[in-house]
């Protein structure tokens, strides 16, 4: 029954109730090769503040070289959202989506992974940091919801350090989470292993 609606609206016939729906729009295509693409739309300094994070990244636990991730950050939607796609070498995958709200002055990030869960997060640049914080359930295990504050740092080097604190007193007190660097991927010659 659902189909044959669908079908219907598509093709402008009438809905159930009589009236006739507009034929639906369809979703556009990618542009075709060699088409220019639209300009940016989200160019504020506001708009910029977390483009340092954007990249093709291997990440790191701070202070050790194993690796536990690969980290793609884009820059869509006209500039105006980031978003991430984690994959760990282990563990639940998943990925969040980033913006600035011009009308709060703040940034938001909904994280959803594979595990499931999803998580907002909400706050904005703190000198030379993005600073996120937001309600993680049972992060700290079950029964164990925490808020947990991300702080994402330009490193000199060109990496970027992710902290995360939690805190399971409403913010009073913040105890060490994770502590992630983030290095440019490092490329690797044909038919070589990633590490």
């Amino acid at each position: 029954m659902i189909g044959a609606l669908v079908l219907a609206v598509m093709q402008g016939a009438p809905a159930a109730g009589g009236a006739p729906e507009p034929a639906a729009v369809s979703a556009p295509f990618p542009p075709p090769p060699g088409a220019k693409p639209n300009a940016p739309v989200c160019v504020s300094p506001e708009q910029a503040a977390f483009d340092f994070w954007v990249g093709d990244w291997d990440v790191y636990p701070r202070g050790k070289d194993k690796l536990v991730a690969h980290s793609r950050i884009e820059k869509l939607y006209g500039g105006c959202a980031i978003r991430e796609n984690w994959m760990p070498v282990s563990g639940a995958n998943g990925g969040s989506l980033n913006s600035y709200d011009p009308e709060t002055g703040k940034w938001h990030q909904t994280w959803v992974a594979s595990n499931p869960g999803r998580v907002e997060f909400e706050g904005g640049p703190q000198g030379n940091a993005m600073v996120l914080t937001g309600l993680w359930p049972e992060v700290l295990g079950p029964g164990r919801d925490a808020l947990v504050r991300m702080t994402y740092t330009p490193l000199d080097d060109g990496s970027v350090r992710q902290f995360g604190e939690a805190s399971e007193d409403g913010g009073k007190t913040w105890q060490p989470n994770f502590d992630f660097v983030y290095r440019p991927h490092a490329a690797h010659p044909a038919g070589s292993e990633t590490p």
